[in-house]
């Protein structure tokens, strides 16, 4: 059976071009050419197609355009445990936020006490735990969002319990996308008197994001293994 572009659009919702930008990018097999010189496209297209709109709903449509031409090319060990790796980054991102929420509850108790002097990072142990590479610790510090200690013999960076806490509440926001002005102020206000109502609603609406995308990918996941599916069989002849 084969399908015209408008045909293949159809089934999944998208227009004719969306199906060919699509097939453009990689993000759906090629497409055989009739003697006409018109596309055709096949079952395989199709669950192509179905498994990037739900992997799109799930993790956005930037990363669902990386993901998807590996998912097509790579072995298939290695195309599997991208998408264990899906999973396994919206769990770390969790963590993350919940982090940043005692982190949080830190900052406004000011809990020194919570922290001896083992607990003092360093610019990459703070990277590490973060998930972040040290240019962003620098960044945030040049937009003054952190302020590590450089007092030490050579001035290198030495982060402690508030600048930590800090540090966590802005990894967990920008990996949510909010830009840093608004994250300034926030911090800003933290400072100054306490402020915590906004702090915590930002980050527990990133914990809902997170929740939504952990339940978008299990829909996902069986467009994704039909995918696989599919490459199995065409594989096959």
């Amino acid at each position: 059976m084969s399908l015209t572009t408008s045909a293949a659009g159809r089934q999944v919702g998208y227009s004719t071009q969306q199906v060919r930008d699509l097939e453009r990018l990689g993000i759906i097999p090629a497409a055989d050419r009739g003697e006409n010189g018109y596309r055709r496209y096949r079952p395989h297209h199709v669950v192509a197609l179905r498994a990037y709109r739900a992997l799109t709903a799930a993790i956005g449509p930037v990363p669902a355009r990386r993901i998807m031409p590996a998912l097509l090319e790579e072995p298939m060990d290695a195309a599997a445990e991208r998408i264990d790796d899906l999973h396994a980054e919206i769990s770390r991102s969790r963590g993350n936020v919940r982090e940043a929420l005692r982190g949080l509850d830190a900052v406004l108790a000011d809990r020194a006490d919570d922290f001896d002097e083992h607990d003092v990072m360093t610019i990459g142990e703070l990277a590490d735990a973060l998930g972040v590479r040290t240019s962003a610790l620098r960044h945030w510090e040049k937009e003054a969002l952190i302020a590590p200690d450089r007092s030490a013999a050579g001035h290198a960076r030495r982060y402690g319990a508030r600048a930590i806490s800090e540090a966590r509440i802005v990894a967990a926001l920008r990996a949510g996308g909010y830009p840093i002005p608004p994250i300034a102020r926030l911090l800003g206000q933290l400072r100054a008197d306490g402020m915590t109502e906004d702090a915590r609603r930002l980050l527990e609406e990133r914990l809902s994001d997170l929740t939504r995308r952990s339940v978008a990918l299990l829909e996902a996941s069986g467009h994704l293994h039909a995918l696989l599916q599919s490459r199995a069989v065409s594989s096959l002849g």
